[in-house]
């Protein structure tokens, strides 16, 4: 097992080495090197972030024959990475795989990646479950720095913040991140450090429902359904060049529930009412069983119900370090002008 385990690692590096050789040059030393959905390991991820090789499982655990091929074919084709290994194949996600005392210090060691000559900061293991940076949105910030020179950004579910830091990297005038997770504005905050910017980012702790009626015009009460609301930051309605919209599979909070599956347009629709006439809105939706095409008409009809319809539509596909044979993939991002 361990051999053809090495045998398709050594097949998917090959197959992006033209693809690395472009991301070194726009100087990016973070992306994925091994997809095993569809590469021949089901449930097995194998990531680079700068000097830190970050191996993840989902579905088994590696034996320790297997961990050992792994380790040493990165060894010897890719000198100089430290390798961690997160074994997420538990009920919940939870990491559950011990390590030893140098391997301990590895994983919560503090490094730096870049992407696109922008620098985050990224740790092997934290208080949370998910890298500080998902590479398959590489592709959604590629394009917001394309477009985002002179504008205003809204980044909802900021996580890390890595969208609008990238933004701001790229010369927006206005960048607002908006998490409900101080862990992960606390994260944004430290890549902002790693950066030389000319805006800087704002940081928004807030459910992103009270923020976005807010925002929107819509107005958020204080009370629902007869129960007072927790505290929430006070925002004055405005609206963005550009929105970014990164919601969760799932989410239930007082101020309202976030799913991607049945019912999108609840986020949605304010997102629309916080875009300025003519600006952009990029949505995007990580459940592999929602089709692309089905969810796109969802948002259109949402837009034409709320009087402001999408004049183009433009899918932004993740990159080849995802590879997607039958060109589905799970994360579906799409640009609408509004």
């Amino acid at each position: 097992m361990s051999d053809s385990l090495a045998s398709l690692l050594a097949a998917a590096l090959d197959a992006r080495a033209d693809l690395l050789t472009r991301l070194h040059g726009e100087q990016t030393d973070a992306y994925r090197l091994f997809h095993g959905s569809v590469e021949g390991a089901p449930g097995l991820t194998v990531d680079r972030y700068g000097d830190l090789l970050l191996v993840q499982s989902f579905h088994q655990s590696l034996s320790g024959d297997q961990i050992a091929a792994l380790e040493a074919f990165y060894a010897d084709a890719l000198p100089g990475l430290a390798p961690i290994y997160n074994d997420r194949s538990q009920p919940n996600s939870r990491i559950r795989n011990p390590l030893t005392p140098e391997q301990k210090v590895a994983a919560h060691l503090p490094r730096q990646t870049s992407e696109l000559g922008v620098n985050y900061r990224i740790q092997a293991r934290h208080e949370g479950q998910d890298p500080w940076l998902f590479l398959d949105l590489r592709a959604g910030r590629r394009r917001v720095m394309a477009e985002a020179a002179g504008k205003s950004l809204l980044n909802l579910f900021a996580y890390t913040c890595g969208v609008g830091i990238a933004a701001a990297k790229a010369g927006a005038r206005l960048v607002v991140n908006v998490d409900f997770a101080e862990s992960g504005l606390r994260v944004g905050k430290e890549s902002v450090r790693l950066n030389e910017l000319p805006t800087r980012p704002r940081m928004v702790q807030s459910d992103v429902f009270a923020a976005l009626r807010q925002y929107s015009g819509l107005g958020q009460p204080n009370m629902v359904r007869g129960k007072r609301l927790p505290p929430f930051p006070k925002l004055e309605p405005q609206q963005f060049d550009l929105v970014f919209l990164d919601p969760p599979r799932y989410a239930k909070s007082p101020f309202g529930v976030v799913d991607l599956v049945n019912d999108y347009p609840a986020l949605f629709k304010p997102a629309l009412l916080s875009t300025v006439e003519g600006g952009t809105l990029i949505c995007c939706n990580n459940v592999a069983e929602v089709e692309a095409e089905a969810w796109l008409n969802q948002l259109r009809r949402s837009a034409d119900k709320a009087g402001r319809p999408i004049r183009e539509a433009e899918w932004i596909v993740p990159e080849a370090d995802f590879p997607s044979p039958d060109g589905k993939p799970p994360l579906k991002i799409a640009l609408l002008r509004v």
